[in-house]
C-alpha cells in the first residue's frame, strides 16, 4: 500500500525551480534511497514533503490524506518526521533534553524516552551530555532518535552519512536497522551509493530537480544508477 504519494511536485528557491514536476510513491514498510549530486534538488524535495518548504504546485498525499498545504508541525502529527541535513540539534541541551523536546509533540505510539534509549543503546551513556559536545556520529544518532520520539510512520533522513567516519556510519545504520525492524518507512538521502543500494528496497536518482531513475534495487545495476546520477542515459524512471 502506498503510504506516500507525490504527484507533479514543484518547488522553488526564489526564482530557481529546484523541484520540477516530481512524481513517485513509497510503499509502507519499505526503505527508499534517494541519490544525486549536490544541488540536484533532493533536500528541497524532502523538505517540501515534510512541510518545511512550500510547494509551488503538485500534491503530497500521506496515508490517503492530502497534506500539500498542511504546516510542518501538523505533518508530524500525521506521522512524517524529518532529520534535516546538519542535524539541527539544540546544541546547549543534553541528549535527553533534545529527545524530550520532540516527545512533547509526539503522536501516540510506542516510542518514548525509555524505549528509544533501549533501542538506541549507544545514546544511554550520553544522555546527560550537551549535544554540542558530541561527535558527528553521536549527533546523527541523536537526531534520528529525536525524530523517532515523534512516533513517525515515515522517517526522512537527509544526508545520512555525510562527513562521518566509517565507524560512525556503522553506528547510524545500526539505528536505522532498529527502525526497519519496527516497521518504520524510511527515505534516506545517501552519498555512499554502495551503502544505499545495499539497504534500500527502492532507489530514486535525482538530476536537476527531476527523478531520472526509479527502480527496485534488485532490478537495477550500480552502473545504471551511476549513469543516471551523471545524466549519461535517458530517463529510466518507472514512476508509479
Amino acid at each position: 500500500m502506498n503510504l506516500l504519494q507525490v504527484d507533479d511536485l514543484v518547488a522553488y528557491h526564489g526564482l530557481l525551480q529546484a523541484v520540477r514536476g516530481v512524481s513517485f510513491a513509497v510503499d509502507e514498510g519499505t526503505i527508499v534511497a534517494m541519490v544525486g549530486a549536490n544541488g540536484a534538488g533532493k533536500s528541497t524535495m524532502l523538505r517540501t514533503i515534510a512541510g518545511a518548504h512550500r510547494a509551488a504546485a503538485g500534491t503530497v498525499r500521506f496515508a490517503g490524506a492530502d497534506v500539500t498545504h498542511v504546516p510542518a508541525h501538523r505533518r508530524v502529527r500525521h506521522g512524517i518526521a524529518l532529520v534535516p541535513e546538519g542535524r539541527k540539534l539544540f546544541a546547549d541541551l543534553t541528549v535527553e533534553e533534545n529527545l524530550l523536546v520532540a516527545g512533547r509533540r509526539a503522536r501516540p505510539g510506542p516510542w518514548k524516552l525509555d524505549t528509544v534509549l533501549e533501542s538506541f543503546p549507544m545514546l544511554r551513556p550520553l544522555r546527560k551530555r550537551r549535544a554540542a559536545s558530541l561527535s558527528g556520529g553521536q549527533q546523527q544518532a541523536t537526531a534520528i532518535a529525536r525524530a523517532v520520539m515523534a512516533n513517525p510512520r515515515l522517517l526522512i533522513v537527509d544526508e545520512v552519512s555525510l562527513g562521518l567516519s566509517p565507524l560512525a556510519v556503522d553506528t547510524v545504520y545500526e539505528c536505522l536497522a532498529v527502525l526497519r525492524t519496527a516497521g518504520t518507512t524510511l527515505i534516506l538521502v545517501e552519498q555512499d551509493l554502495q551503502r544505499a543500494l545495499s539497504v534500500a528496497d527502492h532507489v530514486l536518482c535525482v538530476l536537476e530537480g527531476r527523478i531520472v531513475l526509479g527502480s527496485a534495487t534488485a532490478a537495477v545495476t550500480r552502473e545504471q544508477v551511476t549513469d543516471a546520477y551523471f545524466g549519461l542515459r535517458p530517463n529510466l524512471s518507472e514512476q508509479s
